[in-house]
């Protein structure tokens, strides 16, 4: 296998022509009037754009709805379906049109240097399951809202081959995990290679012995994404795994996969022949890219003072959550056994290397920590709501001791959601409707949004009903498939395919089951909860989905209490739990549901972004005034219930009594209250009050201006 790590001397070697062999073979295998699908295929924003997305439906309906893979519906089209298209004109404008738009996205200017956005999982799209959670869905997000603002963005992650777990549950409600291997090589992207025709493969030292990884290329208009993937055939098996699974329990793997990303990520860049201009880490995963980046100014002839100074003028880093498993410690020992032979060829004392990574600098007593690295060497920081800013000033002023809280240099940045991808097509021609194409290109300050209040009650009725009614057909499907896998009792497998109504109230929550999200609260006051769900007056219907990290004992106790519920009348018809959620799942749930739910411990949501994406769709926020809606809440724009710390117990009592007082007392009956043309006038106007103050805020498009303007601009 060949291998090369520099550009070479004709300049960059980035995978711009395995791009273009991938996509000329693919137009090979149509006709040629429908050649531009192959550039469409090979560009991801496929995944948000739905005029593309329909010229594939019509190439295989059946085949597009089980992969919603381009390339591969493509691929297995039968030849007589597509000389059917190619004879039809509109069908060849279409694919002339779009492709045509494609093409110039591809081509938008991007003179200046990139930043390098490194990051341990991106959620491009479910097909390509190297997420895990919000992390990975807000980079994604990111670098979609660079493609459309043709930014110069280029992402640096891992390509795990099986991704993140799969989810089932018995029927006893115990969750099982397993995993399925990603085929890269049928995917929409392309493996680099050198000038010789193989594989572009970087090195890394880790545990005595050189780990080679290739990298994956895929693309959303101009931006690129790179993913490194050390399963290849030179290396021992164990260094093969590194890449295998996203968030494995063992903490030797865990390290491993830091070093590939931060100095294989580094490293990969040089081979690709990118120069960045900034290097942003996303979360502290690849923060041993600047020990990398350190030991390259060394060997240019810098001083090692010198090195860090440069290298700090060139980092951000942002920060994403208060919760230890975020912030990782490792013993000096357990990172000298991954990168002791590295550090040796790093020009500086190891005490230095170390204290880089520790709170307390000169203590050998303490552990190193990704984050404290991270911050150690970036010029800027950030939280990622207002009030993450402020716990993480406090929880990170031991860096700096000397300065009280409030001057502690770490800022913030509330995340946002990529309205292309999260709102649904149905609202997205509402908006256009009323408020006209140009919205997805305004500011939050622009008066053009105060449209919003102006759209027909009637009209926008109509678009929450039929998302509604979609997400109850959705989960209907869903829980008859699940229950029948699980091996359940007939009568309650049938109870599943009568489940749900499409005129009911319907809350949801959704998101990983980690235990400072709190979904026992949902099961805190059983016989208040059961007449909730016996009322036939007022009814209400709940989704339910998430994951629990394979070694979160108490979050699989959490499921397994949920899920004892079932067999209590009305709570196998009004409740559903829909497994292995994902990315595809998440699209229809916050698009569907009335009310989202979401019930942290405060302050441990960083930000949250699953309501956000609600809000796009006309659903209203239930939520604790914790993250992203600590800002975001105003008093008519959902509820907020404030939740301060304290006891566990007693938190969790009061907490979960008052999401009840509210949905028993004030959401039900506004949903229900219909005016004499059978509106519910009141719940609109919240629900416009909602769409007026959030949509605006809190979007992927927004977050990238600030990111450019208060953490970008000075490397430019």
């Amino acid at each position: 296998m060949s291998r090369k790590t520099t550009g070479g001397a004709n300049g960059p070697n980035d995978g711009s022509r395995d791009l273009a062999h991938a996509i000329a073979e693919l137009a090979h295998q149509v006709p040629a009037a429908l050649a531009p699908l192959a550039t469409v295929a090979y560009d991801y924003r496929w995944t948000w754009e739905p005029r593309a997305g329909a010229l594939f439906e019509a190439l295989d309906p059946a085949t597009w709805r089980r992969t919603a893979n381009p390339r591969y519906v493509v691929e297995v089209a039968s030849p007589r379906r597509l000389d059917e298209l190619a004879a039809r004109p509109e069908y060849v404008a279409e694919v002339r049109v779009v492709g045509d738009a494609i093409l110039a996205g591809a081509a938008a200017p991007t003179d200046a240097k990139p930043v390098a956005y490194f990051c341990s999982e991106f959620a491009i799209h479910a097909g390509l399951p190297i997420y895990g959670g919000g992390l990975g869905v807000l980079a994604g997000d990111l670098l979609k809202a660079a493609a459309d603002a043709a930014a110069p963005l280029v992402g640096v992650g891992l390509a795990y081959r099986q991704g993140y777990f799969q989810q089932r549950l018995d029927p006893a409600g115990w969750q099982h995990e397993y995993w399925i291997d990603c085929a890269f090589d049928r995917l929409p992207m392309v493996r680099v290679t050198d000038r010789d025709g193989g594989a572009l493969t970087v090195t890394v030292p880790i545990r005595g012995r050189d780990v080679h990884a290739q990298i994956w290329r895929l693309d959303l208009a101009h931006v690129r994404l790179y993913l490194l993937d050390t399963d290849l055939a030179d290396n021992e098996p164990i260094d093969r795994w590194i890449t295998a699974r996203l968030y494995v329990g063992d903490r030797h793997t865990r390290l491993t996969q830091y070093a590939m990303l931060g100095i294989g990520g580094v490293r990969a860049l040089a081979a690709l022949g990118i120069e960045p201009a900034l290097v942003h880490l996303n979360e502290g995963h690849a923060a041993f890219g600047s020990y990398e980046r350190v030991a390259a100014w060394t060997r240019g002839g810098a001083s090692f003072d010198d090195a860090l100074a440069a290298v700090r003028a060139a980092t951000v880093f942002t920060t994403h959550t208060p919760v230890p498993a975020g912030n990782e410690a490792y013993g000096v020992d357990e990172v000298e056994v991954v990168l002791g032979g590295y550090f040796d060829g790093i020009a500086a004392p190891r005490e230095r290397l170390h204290d880089l990574a520790r709170v307390r600098p000169g203590d050998a007593s303490e552990g190193l920590g990704i984050t404290p690295l991270a911050l150690r060497t970036s010029r800027a920081a950030n939280g990622v709501s207002r009030l993450h800013g402020a716990v993480a000033r406090a929880m990170w002023r031991p860096l700096w001791s000397e300065r009280a809280a409030d001057d502690v240099p770490i800022g913030h940045v509330t995340n946002g959601v990529h309205a292309g991808t999260w709102m649904a097509p149905a609202m997205q021609a509402l908006l256009d409707r009323h408020l006209g194409a140009d919205w997805r290109r305004w500011r939050a300050d622009d008066a053009g949004w105060d449209a919003i209040a102006a759209i027909p009650d009637a009209d926008l009725w109509s678009v929450r009903s039929g998302l509604r009614a979609a997400l109850v057909e959705y989960a209907r499907t869903r829980s008859v498939q699940d229950r029948l896998s699980r091996g359940e009792a007939p009568e309650y497998v049938a109870q599943a395919a009568e489940v749900f109504d499409a005129d009911v109230l319907t809350i949801g929550f959704a998101r990983r089951v980690a235990t400072y999200k709190r979904l026992h609260l949902l099961a805190r006051y059983p016989e208040r909860n059961l007449r909730l769900l016996a009322d036939d007056a007022m009814p209400i219907q709940l989704v339910i989905a998430g994951k629990a990290h394979p070694q979160d004992q108490d979050a699989k106790n959490t499921l397994h209490a949920i899920f004892g519920a079932k067999a209590i009348p009305n709570v196998g018809r009004r409740v559903v739990y829909l497994e292995n959620y994902d990315l595809a799942m998440a699209l229809r749930l916050v698009s569907g549901v009335d009310v989202w739910l979401n019930l942290p411990r405060p302050p441990l949501e960083a930000s949250g972004t699953s309501g956000m994406k609600v809000a796009m769709n006309g659903g209203l926020n239930v939520s604790m005034l914790d993250g992203w809606w600590a800002e975001a809440f105003d008093g008519e724009n959902g509820w907020g219930i404030d939740s301060p710390e304290g006891d566990h117990q007693a938190q969790d009592d009061r907490d979960a009594a008052a999401v009840l007082d509210l949905v028993e007392r004030e959401v039900r009956p506004l949903f229900y209250e219909r005016g004499a043309d059978g509106l519910p006038t009141r719940w609109l106007a919240r629900v416009k009050h909602a769409l007026r103050t959030l949509v605006p805020r809190f979007t992927a498009a927004r977050m990238l201006r600030e990111y450019a303007e208060r953490m970008y601009a000075a490397a430019h």
